[in-house]
C-alpha cells in the first residue's frame, strides 16, 4: 500500500521544515474530512516518516494531498 506514497523532499521558513505526502487516490476515503489526523492515524494508513511530524493542514480541494510540519532543529 505504502509504495505508491509520495513523499515531497522537505522545505523551510525560520521556525519550520515542511513535507507533504501525496496518497493514491483510493487512500483519500481513509483521510478524516473533520480533523487534522494524529500520528497514530496517518501511521495506520501507511504513511511513514520520523517522529515529529505534525499533519497541519488540510487543503480541501486536494484531500489526497497532507500537509506536515515540525520544527526546526539547531544543526
Amino acid at each position: 500500500m505504502s509504495k505508491d506514497i509520495y513523499y515531497s523532499d522537505k522545505y523551510y521558513d525560520e521556525k519550520f521544515e515542511y513535507r507533504h505526502v501525496v496518497l493514491p487516490k483510493d487512500l483519500v476515503k481513509l483521510v478524516p474530512k473533520t480533523h487534522l489526523m494524529t500520528e497514530t492515524e496517518w501511521r495506520s494508513i501507511g504513511v511513514q516518516q520520523s517522529r515529529g511530524w505534525i499533519h497541519y493542514m488540510i487543503h480541501k480541494p486536494e484531500p489526497h494531498i497532507l500537509l506536515f510540519r515540525r520544527p526546526k532543529t539547531e544543526e
